[in-house]
């Protein structure tokens, strides 16, 4: 429930009260005793999705802009006349007025924007080399990203510009800040002890789940971004919200910033593009959510011009999401490929080692490397084989090729097999005695 009030100009106080009256909403009317430009105060109780339509009809009866109305959330409303009103406006969509305001207030100071930007992706940073999925989250409460995400689908939608530039501006800008405090930051601890100098970032969990985006990442974002709307217009878990939206950007940025200083441009691209693509997402379903919402610009005159700058921004926001999405679909379709290819290929070897029953000899492990760079420069998936072996056998020294051959025949495509052996030692199914003078591993009772 909302508490509504307005300030009447002078010589609209009948119209004003008429309009309330036509929509049999309870007031209470307070004679003005400040300034001369208005007669009277109104104030009425409203559920959230009645205050716009009755602005509307408010401004309509003569209520300025440069009137003052102010929106006020109640905690409690004892009345039984308030049911009448909820069957009269239902839903939970708040007004235009309030999304305004909301939608200002999440775009902070610029000073205050950068500073809260710079100390997440620092913390973020530092997560990400510590592989600590606990302290990236916490970096993500700081990170104050959610507000210029929301801001500039609100101005879109209210034909406010200024909003809509300046939240634009302040993503762009932040995530360029936030690649170059991760690089900063990479630089200033490769001058220390704290990041040993053959360190591999990309062998750090945290890290390669983020250097290997795929499609799964984009609903990430776009979730993140309809959350984020979402919590707005209805007013619950603004912040947690906010946490989604930055765990799809600030990560990422700060990985590029450390692939650009470690000297890893492959690193560097991957999460900078995982960093776009999420960020147009973000944006995307915000800006869909708020328009299907019914979000309308307060000048009715102004809604044609609107809804054109709508569909356009919108045209331009999924194609670039659909041209840098083609890397995403490439990591998906790899990613597939190799671990179909993996669970194939394990299958035929098992199925030759059962066949074959040599006493001693195991298959220890199967992996397959093939990634986007391979399937688009066709080089051939690379099958490593680990075998193991006891100590009185010899390797078979043609075992690659008779496994290449197999499995191109069996999987029907080229691959590239390179088989590890490593001395195997198999317990038997009863431990004989111990020698006499040899420990035994066993517990003494008690």
């Amino acid at each position: 429930m909302r508490l509504v009030q307005v300030l009447v100009p002078s010589g609209t106080r009948g119209a004003v009260l008429d309009a309330l009256d036509g929509q049999g909403i309870d007031y209470a009317v307070f004679e003005q005793v400040g300034r001369g430009d208005f007669e009277a105060m109104v104030q009425f109780p409203v559920p959230p999705s009645g205050v716009e339509p009755v602005m509307e009809q408010l401004f309509a009866a003569g209520i300025r802009e440069d009137s003052y109305t102010i929106v006020m959330a109640t905690e409690t409303v004892v009345s039984q006349r308030l049911s009448a009103l909820e069957e009269r406006f239902p839903g939970l969509r708040i007004s235009r007025e309030e999304l305004y305001a909301r939608a200002q207030d999440l775009a902070p100071a610029n000073s205050t924007f950068f500073a809260f930007l710079v100390l997440s992706t620092v913390i973020a940073t530092t997560g990400l080399l510590l592989d600590s999925a606990a302290t990236i989250i916490g970096a993500m409460v700081v990170a104050p990203l959610m507000g210029p995400a929301i801001s500039a689908s609100v101005g879109t939608i209210l034909d406010e510009p200024e909003m809509a530039s300046r939240g634009v501006t302040l993503q762009v800008l932040g995530l360029l800040a936030a690649i170059a405090t991760a690089a900063a930051l990479g630089w200033v601890l490769q001058q220390t002890v704290l990041i040993a100098p053959g360190l591999d970032i990309r062998t750090i969990p945290q890290v390669a789940e983020r250097t290997s985006p795929n499609v799964l990442s984009l609903f990430l974002a776009l979730g993140s971004g309809l959350a984020g709307a979402l919590s707005i217009m209805r007013g619950s878990g603004s912040t947690l919200v906010g946490v989604a939206i930055a765990v799809a950007l600030v990560p990422p940025a700060a990985i590029s910033g450390l692939g650009v200083t470690l000297g890893l441009p492959g690193v560097a691209i991957a999460a900078a593009i995982l960093v776009v693509v999420n960020l147009l997402a973000i944006n995307l379903s915000a800006l869909v959510l708020f328009y299907l919402s019914g979000f309308k610009p307060l000048d009715v005159g102004t809604y044609e011009g609107v809804r054109a700058s709508v569909y356009s921004r919108v045209v331009v926001i999924a194609v670039g999401i659909a041209v840098l999405s083609l890397v995403l679909v490439a990591v998906t379709w790899t990613t597939f490929q190799s671990q179909s290819l993996e669970q194939q290929t394990q299958s035929i070897l098992e199925a030759d080692f059962e066949e074959a029953d040599v006493e001693g000899v195991e298959l220890v492990r199967v992996t397959v490397e093939y990634d986007p760079a391979d399937m688009v420069l066709g080089d051939e998936p690379e099958v490593n084989v680990l075998v193991g072996l006891p100590r009185e056998r010899d390797a078979p020294p043609d075992l690659a090729q008779r496994w290449d051959d197999e499995l191109t025949r069996e999987l029907g495509r080229d691959v590239v097999v390179r088989v590890g052996f490593v001395e195997a030692q198999v317990s038997e199914a009863e431990p004989p005695e111990p020698p006499w003078g040899w420990p035994s591993m066993a517990k003494p009772a008690v």
